[in-house]
């Protein structure tokens, strides 16, 4: 065993390290951390997947945990995952136990007669979600005083899981309330093998705390190059036919990005005699459970999944990953390229089999180009928390039976997006909708749960006010009983709020009906346009994206990938049919009777600026991630003119705001005003507009 941090971890756990895990030497990440964590420091902890990041967080809180006679339950370990969780629990149970100490479980699968025990003789640590966390501070069963009392640390663990979502600022601001109860800054941890710029996800993860704090990630953590080959296959049959004849013998994991193309490629993969496995967040929970662990025992097996095993639950050793067209970022293409080459000797690996239109096979050449220049996309928390300030009223009235109206606000502010909130006065019109409605009653200055809070949130000891879990924002369109595809609802309406014209699945479709409840969108074949190797998913991607799929449009191949014969024939035809293509440059584009603004600049930002071109649009077609249709009668000085006079940061709200500020979860406990600002916040994208608007534009007149 290597002198470095090592020799400060206590004399008990490095016997257990050397003697009982028969460890010669810790990973690079586990040595990098000892030091700050013994220190007290807050951290992030970045490695690629399977370098040890658990361990690099826990033996160092163990060896404190003995050192400094920690009693009671005094580490938090939470996940975004269930799986995860159980996954863990076994894990870290063997480490506490190795050195006398203990860790228990607590989440929505968990039964009363465990939690009962774990409130009776808490553990040393343990691991749960937000929403169980949440259950305990504002249970009339928990005695949550005596419970977090010793809480000294949280460990956050795939925290980018957290960070993009209203619930990392649901945790945030649980762990404010833990801490008040503790009396103590709490030490923060953050683990995750994917994330750009972890310094300001620190910064976020850090809260009220501070202690000192940095980022920890050893380049000599990083892996060897992966294996990545793309090829574009056409179909989901014939990708069931790659699938079936390629590494027979081995255990295969295949990611589709929809619960329907799951189900789809496993019935293809039987019909060839594959040993199929299929897991996704609908199917039932002891059904899932038993399709992986079935998987984890076999061999010469596929399983088709969602990104339910994105994350780092353990279904054995992998030899291959397969991806069915893209996902939509790199950040979650490297949390699935790390699922392979976990054993010793093996490389991380992934085949990217593209099956509809042209442009799968460009966004997928895009997504591993942009990889090859080591981007990777910042985890940004949404803006405007406010309904979550609303949400954390109503539980902290909860938890403390009551609290002053002039009084709540010192509790809450300790999280800084909530002080910034306060002090600007959005705190006082939450408080006085809450009481305006009958959400929350005030007596005297003194606040309580009101009728109207009672009948919203009340049901079964108000389970819905403990998450913050908002539904997915995509629609599935459907033909009659055909499912085309995914929508992000932003292009579901026109700017007058009509039904749109939408491309997916390489046509257009006309809208004929939203159903707002179910997330479903009917549509019927549109004369608006034929078939076009341009129309593609309307899922929502990044600029940086949409940009790199230019980069390959002109002419750049991705490094380090094997392209296939098919996958370059159909680079070379995409190409062939945008001669206009140049670039770091926009293109207005008049062929075929129509003109088109190509911008690149993702659906976000495309969304924006054709809401503010107004009567520079054709009447119907909604914007894509990459181009604007325009009026055939308007020329690039028009446009430029236009263009001259917007306010990247100031263009008119989406004309989704409304609907969806209705679908925020606890919008109903805010001023229509603010859920709107929050809608029409989250659904800009300011600085792809920016970028789209700083590149030179030019005019193409094709044939």
């Amino acid at each position: 065993m290597s002198r470095t941090g090592f020799d400060r971890l206590h004399p008990a756990l490095q016997h257990h390290i050397v003697n009982t895990l028969g460890w010669r030497d810790l990973r690079p990440l586990q040595q990098a951390t000892i030091d700050p964590l013994l220190d007290g420091a807050n951290l992030i902890a970045v490695a690629p997947t399977a370098a040890g990041k658990t361990e690099a967080a826990a033996l160092p809180l163990l060896s404190a945990m003995l050192e400094q006679n920690w009693q009671g339950l005094s580490v938090l370990y939470v996940c975004p995952l269930r799986a995860l969780l159980n996954n863990l629990h076994g894990r870290i149970g063997d480490y506490c136990q190795m050195v006398g100490r203990s860790a228990g479980l607590w989440h929505g699968d968990v039964r009363g007669g465990a939690r009962g025990r774990i409130l009776e003789d808490p553990p040393d640590v343990l691991l749960t979600t937000p929403e169980s966390l949440e259950v305990m501070l504002i249970s009339r069963k928990v005695d949550h005083e005596r419970l977090f009392a010793g809480v000294r640390v949280v460990v956050v663990d795939e925290i980018h899981a957290f960070g993009g979502d209203d619930r990392g600022w649901h945790l945030l601001a649980v762990l404010e309330r833990i801490a008040r109860v503790a009396g103590r800054d709490l030490q923060r941890i953050g683990l995750s093998a994917t994330v750009g710029e972890p310094v300001s996800l620190l910064r976020w993860l850090c809260g009220s705390s501070d202690r000192p704090s940095l980022v920890v990630a050893p380049d000599s953590d990083r892996p060897a190059a992966p294996e990545l080959t793309l090829d574009h296959v056409g179909s989901l049959r014939n990708a069931a036919q790659v699938i079936s004849q390629l590494h027979r013998g081995e255990k295969r994991l295949v990611f589709c990005d929809s619960r329907a193309r799951v189900e789809q490629l496993a019935v293809e993969l039987r019909e060839r005699q594959v040993n199929t496995f299929v897991s996704h967040s609908s199917l039932a929970l002891d059904e899932r459970r038993r399709a992986e662990d079935a998987f984890a025992q076999a061999r010469d097996c596929v399983i088709v999944a969602t990104s339910t095993l994105e994350l780092g639950i353990d279904v054995g050793d992998l030899d291959r990953v397969v991806q069915i067209d893209a996902p939509g970022t790199v950040a979650s293409f490297l949390q699935r390229l790390g699922r392979a080459g976990r054993r010793a000797g093996t490389v991380r690996n992934m085949l990217l089999l593209t099956t509809t239109s042209e442009l799968t096979a460009l966004t997928a050449a895009g997504l591993l180009a942009l990889h090859a220049t080591g981007y990777v996309e910042p985890v940004v928390a949404p803006p405007m928390p406010w309904h979550l300030l609303a949400q954390q009223l109503l539980a902290l009235v909860l938890q403390r039976g009551g609290i002053g109206r002039n009084l709540w606000a010192e509790e809450l502010r300790r999280l800084p997006e909530f002080a910034a909130a306060i002090d600007s006065g959005v705190g006082d019109a939450v408080v006085a909708h809450l009481v305006a409605e009958g959400m929350l009653y005030d007596d005297q200055g003194m606040l309580s749960i009101g009728p109207a809070g009672e009948k919203a949130y009340g049901y079964r000891h108000f389970i819905e006010l403990t998450s913050a879990f908002t539904t997915d924002p995509l629609f599935v369109a459907r033909h009659g009983a055909t499912e085309i595809g995914y929508l992000h609802p932003i292009g579901l309406l026109t700017p007058d709020k009509h039904y749109a014209t939408v491309l997916l699945a390489g046509r257009a479709w006309d809208i004929v009906g939203i159903d707002w409840g179910r997330h479903t969108v009917a549509v019927i074949p549109s004369d608006a346009g034929g078939r076009s190797r341009w129309m593609g998913s309307a899922q929502p991607l990044s600029g940086e994206l949409c940009r790199a799929m230019r980069d390959v449009l002109t002419g750049t191949d991705p490094d380090g990938v094997t392209l296939s014969k098919r996958a370059v024939a159909t680079l070379a035809e995409l190409r062939a049919n945008a001669p206009w293509a140049e670039p770091g440059t926009t293109t207005v584009v008049r062929d075929a009777g129509k003109a088109h603004w190509w911008t690149f600049a993702g659906l976000r930002a495309n969304a924006a600026l054709h809401a503010a071109l107004g009567p520079l649009l054709v009447a119907g077609p909604q914007p894509d991630n990459l181009r604007i249709e325009l009026d055939l009668g308007v020329d690039l000085q028009q446009l430029s003119r236009r263009l001259a006079d917007l306010d990247a940061d100031q263009l008119a709200p989406s004309p989704l705001a409304e609907q969806l500020a209705d679908e925020l979860k606890f919008s109903d406990c805010l001023p229509a005003g603010l859920a709107l600002r929050i809608a029409d916040g989250r659904l800009a994208d300011p600085p792809s507009v920016h970028a789209c608007l700083a590149e030179p534009r030019r005019g193409w007149n094709g044939g």
